[in-house]
């Protein structure tokens, strides 16, 4: 299985080609190739966590695919190069996975689009492919590459099956999300231009052979001389590897980015400018107050099984950002910024429910929890503890599933109704009892009720934010209790949307649709809701299940953050 993370990647992509030379009045084929390719890459996700060895991969990363894909001599400025590198560890474990099951999911929440399947379907895998290979990258380059390839897909499935304001919602997205891509575009030129492959200079210096492994003693040698002055210009490899990036030993001396440089811009640290870029661009994609405000037309106007994928994976790059890039690349800025982020998190718990309290739209109700719920990750990363940052991770992998479940949801009642609107329905649970089972764990799932995956994620994350003064000292208590508030308001707003829609006398808006018939789940929503359903209790009533695949890696890498800050 060498080409497992491959597989992963191009089975998607090679579905797109399928799909591009199929007839376009050949409809059911066309759903049943973007359903076998995604169904095989969920096969594939799950075999990848079984397999997956939590006790071997701890300052490495297992399946790895690594292959020379770019190379220009530059000379006097040494060799640009840039690698097809793939690899999973602890912390893209989950969102593989994650990336797996929603794929399927949506899939099968899109078999009832009737307008030009054809090219939703290639745009849907394009997007799929594009989010997968993010969370499987380990060269910066390549990363960025599919990054921006999530762009594209998404604008146009918003813009072309979305809702009487698409065009708006797309724009909107594609504007913010560009201004993300690009401060990012800026840092990953910066660290380029600063960081060096230690193996590959040291093949080009003569140092050792190319036909062999390059030792850790050679390694060390080069860094030494490239430190010292000895190696410089043409000898030197530039590398856009995320590994090397996060050693400083490997940042070329009097480099823009060398951390012991201390260049200035403007009479601040350069490096820290790089941090602050580097974390607006990810929480605009994450997203977080105050850049979050494409999301909630972004929510309502993409079509349900959109929504999905925009929910429960493409916020999750922005979050995976931090782990894999910011925090590891700069942690020393990490540290020093730590009070902002948790800041930052603590006001999107509180204002995104505040926002969710107040919204008539079920869709909009949902798109500002998930603003809250991902502040929930930005305290976690910020406390800089065990408890905190393993909290930040469940958190997105949990709020994956239950985000999915709530947008489905959301698609039933519309799909029957045409409304949205919480006050259009009264007493639902007697006309769709086993539809208002699943809403309720859904509902309790997202607020976090123990037994839940929600509530997991949640307890993590505050116990690190309340023992952070203590352990790293990055976070003082009182944005914990704060951010507790944010747990009060998410069981008003689920509670309240409960009981106006789903108690008392039965009765639906006469204007919808002509008195429609609100009748329960088919087939087809049962197979998408279930397996939610299941995976949210599975992960709340055995939590090790996934945390021991992935604190090994979430360990050390707050280890790392923390020796080098």
């Amino acid at each position: 299985m060498d080409y497992i993370l491959s597989s992963l990647i191009f089975i998607p992509l090679l579905a797109v080609l399928i799909i591009l030379c199929l007839p376009k009045h050949f409809t059911q084929g066309i759903k049943l190739v973007a359903l076998l390719a995604t169904g095989l890459q969920l096969i594939l996700s799950v075999w990848l966590y079984t397999a997956f060895d939590a006790s071997a991969t701890v300052q490495g990363y297992q399946f790895v695919q690594k292959l020379n894909w770019i190379s220009l001599n530059l000379q006097s400025l040494g060799l640009l190069q840039i690698q097809y590198f793939i690899g999973v560890d602890g912390i893209s474990l989950s969102m593989v996975l994650l990336t797996g099951l929603i794929s399927v999911i949506g899939v099968i929440s899109s078999w009832t689009i009737s307008k030009n399947i054809k090219g939703y379907f290639a745009l849907y895998l394009l997007l799929v492919a594009s989010v997968m290979g993010c969370f499987l990258a380990l060269d910066f380059f390549l990363f960025y590459l599919f990054f921006e390839f999530m762009l594209l897909p998404m604008y146009f499935l918003i813009g072309i099956w979305g809702g009487p304001r698409r065009e708006y919602a797309a724009i909107k997205f594609f504007i913010y999300t560009l201004i993300g891509s690009l401060l990012i575009l800026i840092v990953m030129i910066g660290l380029y231009t600063s960081a060096f492959d230690p193996a590959a200079t040291a093949v080009r210096a003569g140092l050792t052979p190319a036909s062999q492994v390059v030792s850790a003693e050679v390694v060390a040698e080069v860094q030494r001389q490239v430190a010292a002055g000895t190696l410089t210009g043409s000898s030197i490899v530039h590398t856009f590897s995320i590994q090397d990036m996060q050693q400083a030993a490997n940042f070329i001396p009097d480099s823009i980015l060398n951390i012991l440089s201390e260049k200035q811009l403007w009479g601040y640290p350069v490096r820290l400018l790089a941090f602050i870029l580097l974390f607006i661009g990810f929480a605009i994609k994450l997203p977080v107050v105050p850049v979050h405000t494409w999301l909630p037309d972004a929510h309502v106007e993409a079509p349900t099984p959109i929504s999905v994928l925009l929910a429960s994976l493409l916020l999750k790059v922005g979050g995976y950002g931090l782990f894999r890039i910011v925090y590891p690349v700069f942690p020393e800025a990490a540290a020093y910024y730590a009070y902002f982020v948790g800041i930052v998190g603590v006001l999107s718990i509180i204002y995104g429910a505040m926002c969710a309290l107040a919204m008539a739209d079920l869709k909009k109700l949902i798109a500002y929890s998930s603003v809250s719920h991902m502040g929930f990750v930005l305290l976690g990363l910020a406390s800089l503890t065990s408890e905190g940052t393993n909290g930040a991770m469940y958190q997105m992998f949990s709020h994956g599933l239950i985000s999915a479940m709530l947008f489905i949801i959301t698609g039933v009642i519309y799909d029957r109704s045409g409304s949205r609107m919480i006050d259009n329905f009264r007493g639902l649970a007697f006309s769709m009892p086993a539809f208002t089972a699943l809403v309720v764990v859904a509902f309790f799932a997202s607020l976090g009720l123990p037994g839940f995956s929600g509530f997991i994620a949640e307890l993590l994350v505050l116990l690190g934010a309340f023992s952070s003064s203590a352990v790293s000292g990055m976070l003082p208590r009182w944005l914990a209790i704060v951010a507790t508030g944010g747990l009060l308001l998410g069981a008003a707003y689920y509670l309240w949307a409960l009981q106006r829609m789903f108690f008392g006398k039965h009765w639906v808006h006469p204007e919808l649709k002509g008195e429609p018939v609100m009748t329960d789940l088919t087939k087809r929503e049962y197979l998408m809701l279930v397996p939610l359903a299941i995976l949210v209790l599975i992960f709340g009533l055995f939590p090790s299940l996934l945390l021991n695949k992935i604190s090994p890696d979430i360990n050390y890498f707050l280890q790392s953050v923390l020796q080098n800050r």
